[in-house]
């Protein structure tokens, strides 16, 4: 249980790393635009707004990763924090923006904290 707990979080680092990724580096390309839904005229506007979510995913991203290496009990402690944020923001981002970040972000963070609470 506990490695499926390890590998469930470092998939869902991998996830906000990508996000990052997305938001910082890709939001106002063809593949940034395509990945959000949103147009030439709004992925253009909204760029400086895009790289600070972005920033703020790896952040998230990070967290996990400390949690990771981290020896006990402050490792569990920062995965049980880093995911309880991402499944808290991704309810509020299904809630307000799109409901597909229920299923990106909120499932993979929730199924995580599930197990690493399981696992102990």
């Amino acid at each position: 249980m506990q490695t499926a707990a390890q590998v469930l979080v470092a998939l869902v680092a991998l996830i906000h790393a990508y996000i990052l990724v997305l938001e910082m580096f890709l939001w106002d390309t063809p593949r940034g635009r395509k990945a959000f839904g949103t147009t030439e005229e709004f992925s253009g506007a909204s760029a400086t707004l895009a790289a600070n979510q972005g920033l703020y995913n790896g952040f998230m991203a990070a967290g996990l990763v400390w949690g990771l290496i981290a020896a006990d009990p402050v490792g569990h402690q920062a995965q049980i924090f880093f995911l309880s944020c991402l499944a808290v923001a991704g309810v509020y981002g299904a809630a307000t923006v799109s409901r597909r970040i229920l299923y990106v972000q909120a499932a993979p963070a929730a199924a995580a904290l599930a197990l690493v609470l399981s696992a102990g």
